[in-house]
Order: structure tokens, then C-alpha cells, then sequence
């Protein structure tokens, strides 16, 4: 009897979704292209809401819930044993209903973009809102909001490959859902259509701004409606901008330029160590959540996303934060909590980084905002309480998260409407600017690359406008190696060079020896004097026939980075190299041909 129950609201769910999908494959017959990308937004947009608004409600709910815990039975313990079940938790999830297969941070659909035309998998729209609710939601060190993009970004590429769209309105779908996620985690409509732009779109047509900017407001109306403003980041005491200020804005700008590089490699170094490990699963899982226990234990405000903490800190009595710690005592010692402050801050990159690298899912915008917030609370009141100077404690604590956020992302305009938007007006646009631009300057000084595709750039996987590095990108590296090239070894006769040119179309062979070491190439090309020459090979020694390669490539390069070989030796063929072994060769007509092949694919779909 139960089951028979439980299967009438599967049907009718079933039912009326079959429904609606027929009567938007009605809608797309009867409305041109246009217009059904405008639904096709509000669609996308709204579907990214609702995820986002179950994300937030559920992390934000179990924060008050240990913070409720925390308060009745004074026990700061709780908090930490919360972020070991929920890492633990999400390990289970990810092995027993993902299949060990999620593609985890904001970089994926970069790689989606760029080489795959758009097309996210389909359990993408349902596996982060999962597995980052468990690991944010329970105390991970980290944010919600890459896992919202990605969630969008998955929801506009399904749509749009469910509605038969072509690719470009493909990526342009999966940019609506990555604004309207933006939009509605922090009710910001205008960051989100930048932060995809920005990060998402490089190369972006006036056209697709207002689809972008349709899905981001609808993302922002539901998120207002229906979200509750606590769960909201947003700040209502501020004060006004005094431009006598301005050489602390410069220095603020400065120091959160060198705290992103810090906080970037602190956690890449984490991301690392983790990587070399040979454990893996709940093992792998233990290992980082203990310590992030620990963490927890010593620094409270690192549990979760943190946005309590920001906000406390820009109110007037941010003493709060050392309650239910081990320096609860304190409170009345300003030097105390600004160091308290400032050892957060930069524990927040190695708390983020056990976080993420033992299993857990979550990103780093949060904590980009969380260590700004941080730095410029530690700015403002340092020079206070030094008598040097009185700075607004609220505006600088405010204007340091745009400068993290635009040091790591290399998103500046991003991060100047972001905290624009979400302190409910632009009175501090010019401090914005200021921090935002010199923080931007001095990381991307020293990193060329932003936080999210360092680990890409590292592979030689940097997509950008340029459409040939990114067409690049998408072809096989193995699909254009010659490995039936026959191979020489250095104490064969001349004479067999000379059967192997007549016996094959190729023109170049690789001489290796025993341990398929490469030596040398015998090229045709320029041992034809002799080839020709009876006489001149009939006394001609092998060496005499063996050159060495200007370069060689790696079968783990990029073949961008082959072209720039190619370029640099002025040659038309490169040896690869495998584990320090020859492999085979590779030759830019086949590279370029591979080139023209793909562009064609992309043209007509």
C-alpha cells in the first residue's frame, strides 16, 4: 500500500514535467530564437535560484543551530566534530551515489567553455548543491558560492542541449546560470552579470548582455522573495567616505595584493601536499578534517562560510567573536582581538585548503571575503589603537573584501559592484576603486594568473578570448602523433637509411638507442647531398647522417605549446618525448589540419 502512495506523486510529477517540457518545445516553434533565449533565461535563472536558496537556508540554519548548541551548553568542541561529519559525509555521498566522479571548483566550466562547446554533465545540477551543503553547511571552511556557479552553469547547458539550441546559445545559457547564481547568493544583479563577463564570457558580444542580464535579475527577484536576509550577506551600519583617508585605502590596497598571493599558495600548498598522498577515501577524509578540528577548536569563526563573523566584525562591538573560545576572557583587550583577528586570517588559507583537498566540496569566494573583511578590520584598527589615526572600522572592514576578492580572482570589477551592491549603495565606490584596482595590480605583479585556473595554467589548459589558444585546447594531443615512424640505431649502415626513405613516405627518423633513448633524427632533408651521392654513401659514416633537434616536445605538453616550439626552432616536425623515451613525432601540418577540422566542427554546430 505504501509503495502504491508513494508512487502517485512521482506520477504526477512526472506527468506535469513531461507537460511543461512539451509546452516549451511548443514555445520554441512558435517564437523566434530570440525571444525563446529570453524564457530560456528566466527559466535558467530561476532554476539556479531555488538552488541557491536551498544551499544557503540549509548552511545557515545548521550554523545557528551549533551556535544555538554553543550558547546553551557552552561546549566549542561541538562546532568542530560538526565539519569531520560533513566531510565525511560528503566523501560517502561522491563514492556511493556519484560514482567517485564530480568535477569540483569554479575552473570547470572555463574547460567547459572553451573545450567541450558549453556541455556540463548533467548530474552537475544536482551533485554540488549536495555535497557543498553537507561540507559548508556542517562546518567546512569554505564557500557556497562556487558550487552555486557551477550548479547555474550545469542548469544552462542541460537546457539549452534538452531545447536543441546551438552551441553559441549553449555557452551563452550557461553564463545566464552562473550570473543568476552570483545575483541570488548575494542579492547583487550587477555582479553577477560582471563576474560572468569577467570571469566566464572573456570574449563577449553586445548581444549577449541582455539575456545575461535578464537571467542575473530574475536570480536576484526569487533569491529577495524568498530568502531570508539574515541568511544574506549585507551590511546596513557604514559611514561616509573621507577622502583624508585615502593613503590608508592605498596601503589597505597594497597589503591585500601580497595577502591574496599568500592565501592563494598557502592553499595551492595544501592542494599539493594532499596530492602527493597515497591515501584516499575516509582515510584521505580524516586526515584533513582532524586537524581542521583543531583549527576549528582555536579560531571558532572558521566554521563555515563565515559571513556571521564579517558582519560582526563591521558592527560595533566585534569583541563577540572571542566568546566560546580560549580567549573568551579577553574580550576587553583590543591588542588581543586584533591578534586573535589576524591569525584567523591567515589560517583561513590552510583551513580552506583541508577543507577542500580531504574531500569536501565548497570554493574560495567566501573565504576571499572573509580574509578581506579580516585584513581591513586589522588595518583600521591598528592605526586606532596606535592614536595615529580614527578609521571608520566598518568601511575599512567592507572595502578589504573587495580587495581579496580581486587579488585572488583577478575579477576587479566584480569585486567593486559585489560589495557595492551588498552594502546598499555606492557611497563607498571611490575606496572600492582604489583597493580593488592597486590590490589587482600587485597580485596579477606577481601572479599571471588568477586563483581558480592557476592549477589549468600549470597544464598548459589557460583559456582565454584567444579562440585559436582555446580551439587548441580541444584536440587530442595523442590523435596527431606519428608513433608508426620506423627508428634507427646509431650502429646501423648508412645504406639501411636509405631502403627505409624508399620503402616509406616519411622523411625523418628518430635514431635511439637500446633503452629508446633518443640521439639524434636522420632528416631527409638535410642529408639529400648524400642520399644522392652513391659514392659519397658508400663511404659515409651513420654520425655523419644523425643531427640533433633544436627542441623537443613532451607528451605532456599543450599544443600551444608545441606551436611556440615550432615557431622558436623554425621547424616543421618535433620528436616527443615519453618518460624521457622517444614516442614519436609530430608535425605541424597534422596539427594545423587537426585545427581546421575542429573549427569546422564549430562552425557548423
Amino acid at each position: 500500500m505504501s509503495t502504491r502512495k508513494d508512487s502517485k506523486p512521482r506520477l504526477w510529477l512526472r506527468h506535469n514535467l513531461a507537460r511543461l517540457e512539451a509546452l516549451l518545445f511548443l514555445l520554441k516553434s512558435l517564437l523566434n530564437e530570440r525571444h525563446f533565449i529570453y524564457l530560456s533565461c528566466v527559466i535558467v535563472g530561476a532554476s539556479t535560484a531555488f538552488a541557491v536558496i536551498i544551499l544557503k537556508s540549509f548552511a545557515h540554519n545548521v550554523f545557528r543551530f551549533a551556535t544555538y548548541i554553543n550558547g546553551y551548553l557552552k561546549l566549542p568542541y561541538i562546532n568542530s566534530l560538526l565539519p569531520i561529519a560533513g566531510i565525511v559525509l560528503t566523501v560517502f555521498i561522491i563514492k556511493r551515489i556519484l560514482n567517485n566522479k564530480i568535477e569540483k571548483g569554479s575552473s570547470r566550466i572555463l574547460v567547459a567553455v572553451a573545450k567541450k562547446g558549453g556541455i556540463m554533465p548533467r548530474k552537475q545540477m544536482y551533485a554540488q548543491i549536495i555535497t557543498s551543503s553537507l561540507t559548508v553547511g556542517l562546518g567546512g571552511s569554505a564557500g557556497l558560492e562556487s558550487p552555486i556557479t557551477i550548479t547555474g552553469a550545469a542548469f544552462g547547458s542541460n537546457f539549452a542541449r534538452k531545447y536543441k539550441l546551438h552551441r553559441k546559445d549553449r555557452i551563452l545559457l550557461l553564463a545566464c546560470g552562473v550570473a543568476a547564481g552570483i545575483a541570488a547568493a548575494f542579492n547583487a544583479p550587477i555582479a553577477g552579470v560582471l563576474f560572468a563577463i569577467e570571469v566566464v564570457l572573456t570574449d563577449v558580444s553586445i548581444s549577449a548582455f541582455i539575456p545575461i542580464i535578464i537571467s542575473s535579475a530574475t536570480g536576484a527577484i526569487i533569491s529577495t522573495i524568498l530568502l531570508n536576509e539574515e541568511v544574506l550577506l549585507s551590511f546596513k551600519q557604514r559611514q561616509e567616505f573621507d577622502y583624508h583617508n585615502i593613503p590608508f585605502y592605498i596601503l589597505l590596497g597594497i597589503l591585500a595584493g601580497f595577502v591574496s598571493l599568500y592565501h592563494a599558495r598557502a592553499f595551492q600548498w595544501v592542494e599539493g601536499h594532499f596530492h602527493k598522498l597515497k591515501i584516499h577515501g575516509y582515510r584521505k577524509a580524516l586526515y584533513g578534517a582532524i586537524p581542521l578540528a583543531l583549527l576549528i577548536f582555536l579560531f571558532p569563526t572558521l566554521f563555515g562560510e563565515g559571513y556571521e563573523s564579517i558582519k560582526t566584525l563591521s558592527a560595533p562591538h566585534p569583541e563577540v567573536l572571542l566568546d566560546n573560545t580560549l580567549l573568551e576572557g579577553f574580550e576587553k583587550s583590543p591588542w588581543i582581538l586584533l591578534l586573535f583577528i589576524g591569525g584567523t586570517m591567515f589560517i583561513k588559507a590552510i583551513a580552506t585548503g583541508l577543507t577542500l583537498s580531504s574531500g569536501g566540496n565548497g570554493g574560495n569566494f567566501a573565504p576571499s571575503l572573509f580574509v578581506g573583511s579580516y585584513l581591513g578590520f586589522v588595518v583600521a584598527k591598528f592605526f586606532g589603537l596606535l592614536g595615529f589615526t580614527n578609521l571608520p572600522v566598518s568601511n575599512f572592514t567592507i572595502v578589504g573584501m573587495a580587495g581579496i576578492l580581486s587579488g585572488l580572482f583577478h575579477a576587479p570589477l566584480t569585486a567593486i559592484f559585489l560589495i557595492g551592491e551588498i552594502t546598499g549603495g555606492y557611497n563607498l565606490m571611490l575606496p572600492l576603486m582604489i583597493v580593488s584596482s592597486i590590490s589587482f595590480a600587485v597580485s596579477k605583479q606577481f601572479e599571471t594568473y588568477s586563483m581558480d585556473v592557476k592549477h589549468l595554467a600549470n597544464k598548459g589548459q589557460v583559456f582565454t578570448s584567444d579562440k585559436d589558444k582555446n580551439i587548441l585546447g580541444t584536440i587530442d594531443i595523442m590523435e596527431v602523433i606519428c608513433t608508426d615512424i620506423p627508428t634507427l640505431l646509431p650502429t646501423q649502415q648508412p645504406d639501411e637509411v636509405v631502403k627505409l626513405l624508399t620503402g616509406t613516405h616519411y622523411t625523418q627518423f628518430a635514431v635511439v638507442n637500446e633503452k629508446k633513448r633518443l640521439i639524434g633524427v636522420v632528416d631527409f632533408d638535410k642529408v639529400r647531398h648524400l642520399v644522392f651521392s652513391p659514392f659519397k654513401m658508400k663511404y659515409a659514416k651513420m654520425e655523419e647522417l644523425i643531427t640533433v633537434p633544436d627542441d623537443v616536445a613532451l607528451v605532456e605538453d599543450s599544443l600551444e605549446m608545441i606551436m611556440e616550439k615550432f615557431e622558436a626552432a623554425h621547424t616543421h616536425y618535433l620528436p616527443i618525448l615519453k618518460d624521457e623515451r622517444y614516442y614519436g613525432f609530430i608535425y605541424k601540418e597534422k596539427v594545423l589540419e587537426a585545427y581546421r577540422q575542429k573549427l569546422k566542427e564549430l562552425i557548423i554546430e
